[in-house]
């Protein structure tokens, strides 16, 4: 008879709390989108720094990158602020 090993506890999440937390969310290059992230960010981080977005545009200019960092506070704000951001209808993906 052999026995097995029990498993070792789950990690609620790799994270640690609070951190800086970077999300590259990208789009449809349209008027509006950089704005409508980043009043996303600020709903989930208030303090969030506008200033430290990072922009970066596809090879043919149709599709833009954007990076926010936002101050994460725990693993329901992050799961709720991927939520949030990938069910808005100018956003395509968010990583």
């Amino acid at each position: 008879m052999t026995t097995v090993p029990p498993e070792p506890p789950r990690q609620e999440s790799l994270i640690e709390y609070p951190s800086l937390f970077p999300i590259k969310v990208m789009g449809v290059k349209v008027d509006g989108l950089v704005n409508a992230i980043t009043m996303i960010a600020r709903e989930f981080d208030p303090a969030f720094d506008a200033s430290t977005i990072e922009l970066r545009e596809s090879k043919g200019g149709k599709y833009i990158g954007v990076t926010i960092t936002i101050m994460a506070t725990s693993r329901e704000q992050l799961d709720e602020l991927y939520r949030t951001l990938s069910t808005h209808p100018m956003v395509k993906v968010v990583l």
